[in-house]
């Protein structure tokens, strides 16, 4: 682009119009049509983020982020104190967790057709017997949806 050329003047008259001056650049629209193409992308884009959200947020019980939240964090409580268990687990590329406001929580993940956990377990016992009890401790947590627990590693202790 060169100074002063037809693609300049374009910018400007984009920027002036009060929209994003990057968007403007390299089309050939006039500077009235792109204002109110810009605005009319940016009522979407605004529109669009607060749909999701609020989907997602009711995804889990259905009582919103405080109750998947809390819904999670319990989860989380039952399965670190069954016995056999010695902590909680990401995954190999660490996607079973849940999203809070400001942290992570790594091992329990929640939505409205299952619930995932992932756990560190201890030789303490047989593995099946660990899972199961986890299982058994958050189901009145899962309500319908089937509790799939998963060892993602054994800690073998004095080693």
């Amino acid at each position: 682009m060169t100074a002063g050329g037809p693609d300049s003047a374009r910018a400007e008259a984009g920027s002036s119009a009060g929209s994003g001056a990057g968007a403007e650049i390299g089309s050939s629209a006039d500077a009235g049509s792109s204002a109110e193409t810009t605005a009319g992308a940016e009522a979407r884009s605004s529109a669009e983020p607060s749909a999701g959200a609020e989907a997602r947020s009711s995804a889990g019980s259905g009582a919103g982020v405080d109750g998947a939240v809390s819904e999670a964090l319990a989860i989380a409580e039952r399965a670190r104190a069954c016995a056999g268990v010695a902590g909680l687990s990401g995954g190999r590329f660490g996607t079973v967790a849940t999203y809070l406001p400001g942290e992570r929580l790594t091992g329990v993940s929640t939505d409205a057709r299952e619930v995932e956990i992932a756990i560190v377990a201890t030789l303490d016992r047989p593995l099946p017997e660990t899972a199961e009890e986890v299982r058994r401790a958050v189901a009145g947590l899962a309500g319908d949806r089937p509790v799939n627990v998963r060892i993602d590693d054994i800690i073998v202790e004095g080693s």
